[in-house]
């Protein structure tokens, strides 16, 4: 299975536009998945941020070489 990503922006209507330069890239016949990703919102992005910092929280310290990562 091959990917090809893009964003673009919902405008309210049913339809989903795809860029131009993205839809060439597409088959003329058969069958695709479609996942659509939403942004997350604020509350989301905290809940995450605070679940990662609990997490990391009662680590190992030879575990420490993995709080540069975040």
């Amino acid at each position: 299975m091959n990917a090809i990503e893009f964003t673009t922006e919902l405008s309210g209507t049913s339809a989903l536009p795809i860029p131009s330069e993205i839809a060439a890239q597409l088959p003329k016949a058969g069958r695709a998945r479609v996942i659509v990703l939403l942004d997350g919102d604020a509350d989301d992005l905290e809940w995450q941020a605070a679940a990662c910092e609990q997490f990391l929280r009662d680590d190992a310290p030879e575990d420490a070489i993995y709080d540069s990562l975040r």
